[in-house]
């Protein structure tokens, strides 16, 4: 039977529902519900651009008319090349509107990973931002691309920005000509010339809504297939487990668009319960602090990587940060150590808050689990979404095991994935059917559930060290050297050892003004060596001024570990 006891919600939550209704209808549907209640509350704020959710229905409407216009279909896959810009976020739901799917791109993606995608989903259009439309160019003929909707940062900007962006950024970006190429201006106004009424009614819950992608590190990822129903149950349980959230709150939109937390929570959520997203095309410290201090959005949301950027940032000493009533992270494991320190952050700025830690992954859209709104167990990812089943499972099994007990974590719900597009042997392998008749995600994460119900994530499976027949776990002593005073973050990898198979090895960053030394060095050791077991001990440490990210902003594991073999073939030879 499925480990999710009743108990949690009713000593941890005051009035939050197990079960909830959900619509049998489209993303669009359940927008156009909410904004109807809403017309004249702020939708989205691009860089003082404001648009009212009754605005934003109308630019929905005309962008779908004109994919109508160039003759998308329902089912068609139309590609999403995009930052965070009104575009993107448009494109989507007008997508959705007619019936189509929604393929997410990062656009720094390579050239070949561009072609992979889009051949992938067969999509004719894509909507793509300047820096990236001169890659699709080149790879055009080896697609089935028939049109690429050029988009600007600029072209929503308010009039003095987008003077300012063309005489700057905008400068650098040199456009190869293409006969394919349409400027999003000239895109809307086919929509003008398409006169037939889109209702967006006769969509269900159960029609694909978009693709959005695995964030792997090596190779290509998966194309992850989710359907209305996926995205409307994430909003309606966020909204129900965050329990705080109230129309017009505004959030600071930082995290992409292509990446399920970006597309999921930051925007469709919030679109959900009436709120204002902040679009933020382009993350660095210095905008988010600005934006802090100009916006006082009352929610953030991102990964543990936006949070050390916020410890490092300069401007935020004296500003008072009482206008936020929630923090959320996700989308990579915030260490406890980290938690702490963001914590004590908030706090002495005003903020009489802790950071929310959620967990969950794209394959079923992002967030699944988090820590409830005014209590934290350490380490604790939190308690299931509401209709959301966890489950702790024998590595490689379907079976269970009993609390407190590590094994793989597995998900059912509504918002598990369809599948992975064109992969029918790797879906089997990830949604399987268990002894309770119920399909189930096998994660491919490490963790336990205790008794109450709240979950504890360990690590990625594949991320665990075997070291002479030791099981080592890089969070445990990420965790731990993170905890010294003069870490900001640090990452561990297995490295191969010439009879103990691998042993650890650490990459640390310091906090600014510390500098790299013996001491320093040595001072960390001593942690180390006091307070995890002699096998667990890093054999090798390595001072860096930063860790490798992926594209959705996590720590690249993989780089690192990529690196280390290079150095070993070098060394050999």
């Amino acid at each position: 039977m499925a480990k999710r006891v009743k108990t949690p919600w009713y000593n941890f939550y005051d009035g939050v529902k197990e079960h909830l209704d959900y619509p049998n209808t489209s993303i669009y549907k359940l927008l156009e519900t909410t904004a109807n209640k809403h017309l004249d509350y702020i939708s989205y704020n691009y860089f003082g651009n404001k648009k009212s959710y009754s605005q934003f229905l109308d630019q929905i409407d005309l962008c779908a008319r004109a994919f109508k216009a160039l003759g998308v279909k329902k089912g068609d896959k139309i590609s999403i090349c995009m930052p965070n810009t009104p575009e993107a976020i448009i494109s989507f739901y007008a997508i959705n509107k007619i019936g189509a799917v929604a393929n997410m791109i990062h656009p720094l993606s390579s050239e070949n990973e561009i072609k992979y995608f889009v051949n992938l989903t067969k999509s004719e259009y894509i909507v793509a931002i300047n820096i990236a439309v001169n890659k699709i160019i080149h790879i055009v003929k080896e697609t089935s691309l028939k049109n690429i909707i050029l988009v600007s940062p600029a072209d929503s900007m308010p009039f003095y920005l987008k003077i300012g962006y063309n005489l700057t950024a905008g400068r650098k970006v040199k456009l190869e000509e293409s006969s394919i190429l349409i400027k999003w201006k000239d895109f809307i106004k086919k929509g003008k010339e398409y006169t037939r009424r889109i209702t967006g009614n006769g969509y269900v819950g159960s029609d694909l809504a978009a693709i959005l992608y695995s964030g792997g590190t090596t190779g290509y990822p998966k194309g992850i297939e989710l359907t209305n129903l996926n995205f409307n149950a994430l909003a309606i349980q966020s909204v129900e487990m965050v329990a705080n959230l109230q129309p017009q709150d505004k959030v600071l939109a930082i995290m992409p668009v292509f990446h399920g937390f970006g597309l999921g929570i930051c925007i469709h959520t919030v679109q959900y319960f009436g709120g204002c997203s902040i679009l933020l095309p382009q993350f660095n410290a210095k905008t988010f602090v600005k934006l802090i201090k100009k916006y006082k959005p009352n929610i953030i949301a991102g990964v543990p990587t936006l949070y050390e950027a916020l410890l490092k940032s300069e401007g935020l000493e004296n500003v008072n940060l009482s206008f936020l009533r929630l923090v959320i992270s996700g989308g990579d494991s915030l260490s406890i150590e980290l938690k702490k320190k963001v914590d004590k952050f908030l706090n002495e700025h005003g903020a009489n808050i802790q950071v929310r830690e959620g967990y969950g992954l794209t394959e079923c859209v992002t967030g699944s689990c988090l820590t409830p709104l005014n209590y934290y167990r350490e380490g604790s990812i939190g308690i299931p979404y509401p209709d959301t089943y966890y489950k702790i499972v024998k590595k490689d099994t379907i079976q269970e095991l009993p609390y407190g007990e590590e094994g793989e974590i597995c998900i059912a719900g509504p918002s598990v994935m369809k599948g992975y597009l064109g992969d029918p042997v790797d879906t089997k392998i990830t949604l399987r059917k268990h002894y309770d008749g119920m399909t189930w995600l096998h994660t491919g994460d490490l963790g336990f559930m205790d008794k109450d119900g709240f979950v504890y994530f360990k690590q990625r499976l594949k991320r665990l060290i075997v070291s002479s027949g030791y099981c080592i776990y890089p969070q445990y002593i990420e965790n731990t050297i993170d905890s010294h005073p003069d870490v900001l973050l640090s990452c561990v990898i297995g490295i191969p050892h010439p009879y103990k198979q691998e042993v650890a090895k650490a990459f640390i960053v310091l906090k600014p003004g510390i500098k790299q030394s013996d001491e320093v060095l040595q001072s960390i050791k001593d942690l180390v060596q006091n307070k995890i077991a002699k096998y667990s001990w890093p054999y090798e440490y390595e001072f860096r001024d930063e860790l490798p990210k992926t594209l959705v902003g996590k720590v690249a594991f993989n780089e690192l570990v990529k690196e280390e073999k290079e150095k070993n073939s070098i060394v050999e030879k």
